[in-house]
């Protein structure tokens, strides 16, 4: 591998001094002022009019601290932005207001609108999720050789995504709230999350992914096992960013909750005027500053010094470094003996021969051996000069690779190979 001379450390100071260079223009106070006049509002009602059990469960969250995290910040937008958007759609309206609404069609005109513009703001925070997802796992990507390991985590990345997709459409099968499937959702990304830990910190299996991962600097290494202490790395990012993203979260809450107090208590009264334009007023302010805060920082992740790519530290190892050499005699094999702990793990492997104008092939198979000692042929024998990035799927046990010479009587085979026994591989989290 590459030298990596000149690789800045990535620390908390670091980040601070990056930081600097990326103030974020405070947010209007129309925030606060809409906030608070919202917060009024359901202060009165709650005082004025008893609340359900059912009720005041929602309505107590007004009195919630944020989260401290800038992540849980963003799906708690995201929850509560789908809250406000089902309680916006037409099927959902109190029988009351649908029926003024079909008397008052500017009314129900004024109401989609709303829904749109949080439907875009939902939109954009969806996108911005997923693009920052996105630049984590190929940043970390950019530093694994570049051989059949990469199209392997890759493969496993996407398995992984589509197994947490079919559990939160069971869950939404079965009938789920909104509230629950979104604390289903941030169990998956905590679980990220801990496995990404687990990685950098090298403990118990993931020993053996940290050898996978040959090629990793060490910085980054260093990175992802404190990315997410209490005075790590991201808390610079917390102690920046965080204020205006916990008073935007706690705007959209509160929306969220004067919504939903007004449709429960419409009954036989009818929408205001006032009560419409205090809601189109925060609706504007909220989209308005949401989206300026997302593309800010958007910029910032897309610049910040922990998404380095591999080019900054060097290209991925020679082929010397990580392939091994054997010589086969005439008539003898070669075999690389392999135990898998894991169901779901992989044998991998890239070989070639030492080219000559003679061909120079082989034989190649790979044996389980099972717990009785019979050896059982997984991958069929067969004769070649090379084969490149190939894998098996395999379940727990030991395996043979093997490579055959037995049928040449006068010529050895300089074989180059590497083999790795493949875990289930974590994907990068968002951070």
């Amino acid at each position: 591998m590459a030298s990596t001379e000149g690789l800045v450390p990535i620390t908390r100071a670091y980040l601070s001094s990056y930081y600097d260079k990326y103030p974020f223009t405070p947010l209007s106070d129309d925030v606060a002022a809409f906030s608070s006049q919202l917060r009024s509002v359901i202060t009165d009602v709650s005082t004025n009019s008893p609340l359900s059990q059912a009720e005041k469960f929602v309505v107590n969250e007004v009195d919630y601290e944020p989260p401290h995290k800038i992540d849980e910040n963003m799906w708690k937008n995201r929850e509560n932005l789908e809250e406000i958007i089902y309680l916006l759609d037409r099927s959902h309206w109190p029988t009351a207001l649908q029926q003024q609404a079909a008397e008052d069609p500017e009314l129900a005109t004024a109401l989609d609108q709303l829904k749109d513009k949080f439907e875009k703001s939902l939109k954009t925070l969806q996108y911005f999720q997923t693009k920052n997802s996105d630049s984590v796992f190929n940043t970390v990507m950019s530093y694994m050789p570049q051989d059949f390991r990469g199209t392997l985590i890759r493969q496993q990345k996407e398995r992984s995504e589509k197994n947490k997709q079919a559990e939160v459409d069971a869950l939404v099968k079965s009938g789920c709230s909104i509230r629950d499937r979104y604390a289903l959702l941030w169990k998956q990304q905590m679980d990220r999350r801990r496995q990404l830990a687990q990685l950098g910190s090298a403990t118990g299996v993931y020993k053996t992914l940290v050898k996978y991962l040959v090629g990793v600097p060490q910085v980054l290494l260093d990175f992802i096992r404190q990315i997410n202490d209490d005075e790590g790395p991201m808390e610079e990012q917390r102690q920046r960013y965080g204020p205006p993203l916990y008073s935007l979260t706690k705007m959209v809450l509160t929306i969220r909750v004067f919504l939903f107090l007004l449709w429960a208590r419409i009954g036989d009264n009818k929408l205001t005027t006032d009560q419409l334009t205090i809601l189109e007023q925060a609706a504007n302010i909220y989209a308005c500053e949401f989206e300026r805060f997302i593309t800010f920082m958007g910029e910032v992740f897309a610049n910040s010094p922990f998404f380095i790519s591999a080019s900054e530290v060097g290209a991925s190892e020679s082929r010397n470094d990580y392939y091994k050499e054997i010589s086969i005699a005439a008539g003898k094999t070669h075999e690389v003996v392999l135990s898998v702990d894991s169901v779901n793990s992989y044998i991998a492997w890239d070989f070639s021969l030492e080219q000559s104008k003679m061909k120079m092939d082989v034989g190649f198979s790979v044996e389980y051996t099972d717990s009785s000692g019979q050896n059982i042929l997984i991958l069929p024998y067969r004769r070649c000069e090379s084969d490149q990035g190939n894998f098996c799927t395999v379940m727990a046990g030991s395996y043979k690779l093997i490579w055959d010479n037995s049928y040449s009587t006068f010529f050895k085979k300089a074989l180059y190979y590497k083999v790795d026994c493949i875990p289930p591989v974590v994907e990068p989290a968002q951070q």
